[in-house]
């Protein structure tokens, strides 16, 4: 089985003032039981990666170019984001899925990019409230999920998480029913793909307004390995209770 992860999306949030935040919770990890990744913006990547050299908290990044260097003023490839000192990279988030046009495709041409860099690939997968009200869900769920894997995705260099874009800060968390059936419907897609023994071993977080309050039931559903953590992940106070949740869930 793989290991628990909880992540954190620090999304257009932090300076190096907030370096304080990450000694804070690397001091809590001293014989960690899960995975603990926070994704920071680019420009703090690398002062993080020295401050927390010694510390089991991993570090990662928010984005990455298909190509690993090129003519793409203001882009960063998958490469540099390692050689920064991250070990992964979010890939699909919804809000650049529709602030930016990413499609399916693009997705899997960067999470290419980003296994050929030796960097773990967080796939994130979620349909609008207008797509779950149309009863749709389960199908932009599954065109995401065929789509932005690549054939060579594995459960080592690969996390997908299931976030509900009508649940992205808005203080609304999709219920136990609604993420079992999503979770579920994922897992047996990856087993379908990638067979019984991958396909279970893949981690499939859950994110969407993820809290100390709500953690412990999210984290009682069955298939939910972890949680893609957004506002909650930038201090200390608010993310250490979710990742303690977390360990206690196992």
């Amino acid at each position: 089985m793989q290991r628990k992860l909880a992540a954190g999306n620090w999304k257009m949030n932090g300076t190096r003032a907030s370096l304080a935040e990450l000694e804070k919770i690397a001091a809590s990890r001293k014989a960690p039981a899960i995975d603990v990744l926070l994704c920071l913006p680019a420009t703090l990547l690398s002062s993080a990666s020295a401050l927390l050299a010694e510390s089991h908290l991993m570090i990662g990044a928010q984005d990455c170019h298909a190509e690993p260097s090129g003519a793409f003023t203001g882009d960063l490839g998958a490469p540099m984001l390692a050689d920064a000192g991250a070990t992964a990279v979010i890939l699909g988030h919804s809000e650049r899925r529709a602030a930016y046009g990413e499609t399916s495709d693009a997705v899997r041409d960067k999470a290419r990019a980003a296994h050929a860099a030796g960097l773990t690939a967080l796939i994130c997968l979620g349909e609008t409230l207008a797509e779950r009200e149309a009863q749709r869900a389960l199908d932009i769920i599954t065109e995401q999920l065929e789509t932005s894997l690549p054939d060579t995705a594995t459960p080592e260099t690969t996390v997908i998480a299931y976030e509900p874009v009508w649940a992205i800060g808005t203080g609304l968390t999709a219920d136990p029913d609604q993420i079992a059936e999503v979770h579920g419907h994922l897992r047996r897609l990856l087993t379908r793909r990638f067979g019984t023994e991958q396909g279970p071993a893949f981690r499939l977080l859950y994110g969407g307004s993820v809290k100390p309050d709500n953690a412990a039931a999210i984290f009682a559903v069955p298939d939910v390995d972890g949680a893609l953590v957004g506002g909650a992940s930038l201090t200390a106070a608010a993310f250490l209770p979710i990742v303690t949740a977390l360990e206690d869930s196992r």
